[in-house]
């Protein structure tokens, strides 16, 4: 046998190297009961190589391709058309046609067939290259099938196709093309069946589109197809509007859009009886690929049958429980600020440390609330927190509730989470008894842990090998118990009940809206907006070398610190930096992953934000913010008072705003430390585990220091105590990372998989105008400036900053800007309030943000109100 031809029934999962991804899976199909697929065969890619492999030309304009970036389109598009004309006017060899025409003949010449590319990197559990190469239906006759052929492998370099593949890291040379052969069927009705809801993503509704004729109407957007929702067996919607066209096939080959009669135009395409037979079908599928599937399928003379079967690649994973209860998941990453994939390493880290079990799913960490949603008090704690978190998330937890079938209700003493103390209809003597009003006691809590980290540094030192772990597991133990100690609780939510009570309060005697955020501002003990001010400092101290600036412009080399001692002042700018990374360099973007790079260990990330610190202000400008702040904060107070005062009852008005004005201050500041303090052990954890690394690598365990990023804790602990490899499973990771990188996490997952979203509701809301959160009050207009990475930033002093999300890694930006818009957030989130300490207005939790609205348009953003209005 010569390789170049294999029918269908000789194809399965195996042969996808030889005929690609659609081949593979129509090969497949043909061996499920019940499920037709009209007959036919491929012409494998050997075939394809055999054309390409020796032709110099082809190879030469390969090697041109090879190395043009994605964004260089023109270039792109004149060595794409080269090659697609050099492989239609190759001639097919003489034995390859010969067996292509034995089949067709076999399967009588003179019918119709479908002409489809199918490629080796197409149709993927990781990957989708549908629609990236051609197909060609109702081709007549063996001349013409063999130029179609030819035209389906020059396919595989249309300008999209070269694009798509240098977007996601394909190489051309490791592509290549089988041919699919297929027997047309000319249906009365076609469409594609989703068997998971491609809207919200549950695994659980099954999802049809079906329109009149050939299935090209549908997928070119001709017609607005009937949609079919279809869940455990009944149809649970439908929608059929007009289908005014519809393709057919010509007698004589090719197809033809035609107008469908106007009385049927309206019609259901599929009766309900066939609709549910199709969910049969889709249902077997799916359990045969063992994953949700996009179906191609055909209805002619009441007989169905399917023409293509893929994985639905855009579906996040669910988290498993492994159990067959119902679950709602909400993100962590969502609450914690930080979105993107973490590796093995970081997310194992986290749920060690996790109050409560998280589940993984496409990188990124969940928890389960379904035990706290089924009883009353759990659930209104819960949404009251997530209110505070993300109202994003509450309202979708409000969407699951109101269904009241997903989650079973069961009684406040059975299964009750730990309650949390409501704001609602609280006092300012309730709040104050709380945790009283002595700024020592934030003062202690500081203490306490920063004694509780210098020891750990300490004896961290004399640990290795499984010890080693076993100590790390300790700490996290015992930190944890820190973390939830009743006082530590209790002056953070003691501050945000009084922040509370004194915007509901103001509002209710005086009619202002969001009064605590201004009383938020400067506040003592607040590490995060420290460390930004703190950096105004270092651009104060190295601003008088003006030698020393020109160099640090030029700075790219991560020891940069050493070289600063041959200029005028190096030493003292050296220590100033060396200072401020003894006390922030644990610190960067995404901290909550162990494995990112930290400040310490690049230093050049702060470079820029230093530069642009001495080129946007003036010496001290870091004690004049502080200073502002602190000013605005007491004149407000000032002013209050007077207006308090005169109303009735004024002067017990007065005294209790005054309280809760002092424990605001008081207490506001130690939100942020306690992040402060995981990062802060992590980051010891870290180095200690890297000497592990560094042993590993000496004994050639590992190719790489960064490998063990890849195991998780326990994976490590294993590798480090039997100095077995694991090259196979580190590989596999790192693919899978990749893939996880490309995922949008949702807020709200269920078991099912069905994503939840929730929307702001906003009265009288600015046509044209982006909804979101307001957290921090005030109307400011100024250019957008669109950030992704915080290493890009570029910030004139006055710019408005709009980005996915901010951690505290970003503070030292926000020095620099007027006003901050991000898509993910809620009102105590670490962005929210530093915006409210500096006397940024705000809003978070607009989706989508960062497309909505252009780098360098003009906006004006009204963190009052909690919208942006693109000016």
């Amino acid at each position: 046998m010569s390789g170049y031809i294999l029918a269908f029934q000789e194809i399965d999962s195996t042969k996808l190297a030889m005929v690609g991804g659609k081949g593979a899976n129509l090969g497949e199909l043909s061996r499920i009961e019940d499920v037709l697929v009209p007959e036919g065969f491929c012409v494998t890619t050997k075939a394809f190589k055999e054309i390409i492999g020796a032709n110099e030309a082809f190879n030469s304009l390969l090697d041109q391709l090879a190395i043009l970036k994605a964004d260089k389109r023109n270039d792109i598009s004149e060595a794409s058309a080269k090659i697609r004309k050099l492989i239609e006017e190759t001639a097919i060899p003489e034995d390859i046609a010969n067996q292509v025409t034995r089949y067709l003949q076999q399967m009588g010449e003179n019918n119709a067939f479908a002409v489809r590319s199918s490629a080796t990197a197409e149709d993927l559990p990781t990957a989708s290259f549908a629609g990236q190469q051609d197909t060609y239906l109702n081709i007549i006759g063996i001349g013409p099938i063999l130029k179609h052929i030819r035209k389906c492998w020059a396919s595989l370099y249309t300008d999209r196709a070269v694009v798509y593949r240098l977007q996601n890291g394909f190489d051309h040379r490791k592509v290549y093309l089988s041919v699919v052969i297929q027997k047309m069927i000319f249906p009365d009705v076609a469409g594609i069946m989703f068997t998971a809801d491609p809207v919200n993503s549950n695994r659980k509704v099954l999802s049809v589109d079906a329109s009149f004729g050939l299935g090209e109407a549908l997928v070119s957007g001709l017609v607005n197809a009937d949609n079919y929702k279809v869940s455990e067996g009944r149809i649970i919607d439908k929608k059929i509007p007009a289908k005014k066209l519809a393709v057919y096939a010509l007698k004589d080959g090719g197809t033809k859009t035609q107008e469908v009669e106007l009385k049927k135009q309206t019609w259901q395409a599929l009766t309900d009886e066939q609709v549910l037979h199709l969910h049969r079908i889709g249902r077997k599928i799916e359990a045969h690929f063992e994953c949700p599937q996009d179906i191609e399928w055909c209805l002619a003379k009441g007989t169905f049958y399917i023409v293509q079967s893929r994985p639905i690649t855009t579906l996040y994973p669910i988290p498993e429980a492994n159990d067959q209860e119902n679950h709602v998941y909400i993100s962590v990453g969502h609450q914690q600020m930080m979105t993107d994939a973490m590796k093995p390493l970081g997310l194992s880290l986290w749920q060690l440390r996790a109050a409560r079990p998280m589940f993984k799913a496409g990188g990124r960490l969940f928890v389960d609330v379904a035990d706290s949603l089924a009883t009353p008090a759990g659930r209104e704690n819960l949404l009251e927190a997530m209110g505070q978190h993300d109202p994003l998330i509450e309202e979708a937890l409000q969407t699951v509730v109101a269904r009241g079938d997903f989650i079973k209700s069961l009684p406040n003493d059975e299964k009750a989470p730990i309650p949390v103390k409501s704001t609602k209809g609280m006092s300012s003597a309730d709040i104050l008894a709380q945790v009283g009003n002595d700024p020592a006691t934030v003062a202690d809590l500081v203490r306490h842990n920063e004694a509780s980290v210098a020891a750990l540094k300490q004896d961290i030192q004399t640990k290795s090998g499984p010890e080693l772990f076993d100590f790390i597991l300790e700490d996290i133990r015992q930190s944890k118990q820190m973390i939830f100690d009743a006082q530590h609780m209790g002056v953070i939510i003691a501050a945000m009940n009084a922040s509370s009570w004194i915007n509901d309060k103001m509002n209710e005697w005086l009619g202002e809206k969001n009064v605590a955020d201004t009383f938020s501002q400067s506040v003592s003990n607040n590490i995060t907006s420290e460390m930004g001010l703190a950096l105004l400092d270092v651009a104060d101290t190295i601003r008088p070398y003006p030698e020393l600036i020109e160099y640090l412009q030029q700075v790219k080399d991560d020891n940069f610190l050493d070289e600063l001692v041959q200029f005028d002042g190096g030493q003292e700018v050296r220590n100033a930096i060396e200072a401020y990374l003894d006390k922030y360099g644990m610190r960067c973007a995404g901290e909550i992953d162990l494995t990112k790079t930290r400040w310490s260990e690049n230093p050049t990330i702060l470079v820029p934000i230093i530069l642009g610190n001495i080129k946007n202000f003036e010496p001290g400008a870091g004690k004049l913010k502080f200073e502002q702040g602190l000013q605005e904060a007491l004149k407000k107070e000032r002013e209050l008072a007077d207006r308090l005062a005169t109303l009735p009852g004024g002067e017990q008005k007065v005294k209790e705003t005054k309280q809760m004005i002092s424990l605001l201050r008081n207490f506001a500041g130690y939100r942020e430390y306690p992040k402060y303090g995981i990062v802060n052990r992590f980051f010891v954890y870290k180095q200690a585990l890297l000497k592990e690394a560094e042993q590993l690598l000496r004994a050639k365990v590992i190719t790489d220091k960064a490998d063990i990023y890849y195991l998780t804790f326990e994976e490590l602990r294993e590798m480090i105590r039997t100095h077995k490899p694991a090259h196979q499973l580190i590989s596999k990771r790192k693919d899978e990372f990749k893939a996880d990188e490309k995922l949008n996490p949702p807020r709200v997952i269920t078991s099912d998989g069905e994503i939840i979203s929730g929307k702001y509701k906003h009265e009288n809301l600015p046509g044209g105008a982006i909804a979101g959160l307001a957290v921090s009050s005030g109307i400011v207009e100024g250019r957008a400036r669109v950030i992704l990475n915080m290493e890009d930033a570029d910030l004139e002093d006055g710019d408005i900053l709009i980005t996915t999300f901010t951690d505290p890694s970003w503070t030292p930006l926000f020095v620099s800007i007027k006003g901050l818009v991000t898509e993910v957030g809620g009102m105590m989130t670490h962005g929210a309030v530093i915006a409210r300490e500096y006397g940024l207005p705000a809003i978070v939790g607009v989706d989508n943000a960062t497309r909505l609205i252009k780098n360098g348009q003009r906006i004006r953003l009204n963190g009052t109100e909690g919208y942006v209005e693109l000016l």
